[in-house]
This record gives C-alpha cells, sequence and structure tokens, in this order.
C-alpha cells in the first residue's frame, strides 16, 4: 500500500492519501477535500462525497491534481527500482 504523500498545484499544496486501486482522498487546509479517480492516463474524475460514484465532468483542477499523482507515482517506482539495483550488486 502506497503512503500518503503531498504535492503541490500552482500556490496551493494538498495531501493525498491513496485509497485504492487509482482512487485518492485529497486534502486541503487540513480538511477532506475530495475523491478523485484515475479514468484515462490523462482524464481523471471526481467522486460524489455522497454516493461515491465519479462525476463525468471536465474540471481542471481535478486533472492538475492527478498529473502531480502520477508524477508522484513515477518518481517513487524509480526509487524503488533503484533501492533493488542496489541489492542486486
Amino acid at each position: 500500500m502506497q503512503q500518503p504523500f503531498d504535492i503541490t498545484v500552482g500556490n496551493t499544496h494538498y495531501a493525498v492519501f491513496p485509497e485504492g486501486e487509482d482512487t485518492y482522498t485529497i486534502f486541503k487546509d487540513g480538511k477532506e477535500y475530495m475523491q478523485i479517480l484515475k479514468d484515462t492516463e490523462m482524464q481523471w474524475l471526481k467522486l460524489d462525497p455522497e454516493t461515491a460514484i465519479p462525476l463525468f465532468e471536465p474540471n481542471e483542477e481535478v486533472n492538475q491534481i492527478g498529473k502531480e499523482i502520477s508524477e508522484h507515482k513515477e518518481e517513487d517506482e524509480e526509487d524503488e527500482s533503484e533501492d533493488n539495483d542496489i541489492f542486486t550488486l
């Protein structure tokens, strides 16, 4: 399970808590802000706060947060790969 991490989009800081396969709870200013779900490589969906059903409406903020999450995951995977390389020497 992936650990929580922080991201920044513009001047806004978010705390990201992985919930499962491509689902994340986002906190802003110390409060739960939204849940998002990865739809495609470039498209992320906000989940309805009451039903957790994906909302299929364009949301640039959600996509920017998702992009930062994807970049963070790639960095983590690279770090893990490098850590594993040390043990295989």
